[in-house]
């Protein structure tokens, strides 16, 4: 299977969280709870232009910061669930279907990198 590099990957998960985010903020009637997901998109992005100067202790930074977010997008899902909310549950489920990609691509990446050592 031919899976994004890492970088890429935390940039498509940035900006998949920055934009879906920003739709849902302005879809909920400006909730400010829909900008979580915009931060951490930010932080993401930062960590994608700082990831060629130490890709360790980047790639290790930005794995859990995508891990907090999949973990964390459970909650509204089962509230969008429960709302009957279409929208927000096919907006929530992207987000995390992408942040699930972005694990599995760093995933094998750090499972690559140990068996070349």
């Amino acid at each position: 299977m031919n899976l994004m590099n890492p970088k890429k990957a935390l940039l498509f998960n940035a900006m998949t969280l920055i934009l879906i985010g920003l739709s849902g903020y302005i879809v909920n009637n400006y909730t400010p709870t829909a900008l979580i997901p915009v931060i951490f998109g930010i932080l993401l992005l930062f960590l994608s232009y700082l990831y060629d100067k130490n890709n360790k202790i980047v790639a290790h930074i930005g794995i859990v910061l995508i891990l907090i977010v999949f973990i964390s997008l459970f909650n509204p899902l089962t509230s969008q669930i429960d709302k009957k909310d279409l929208y927000g549950i096919v907006r929530i489920s992207l987000m995390q279907l992408v942040s699930f990609y972005a694990i599995i691509c760093f995933v094998s990446s750090f499972i690559k990198a140990r068996k070349e050592i």
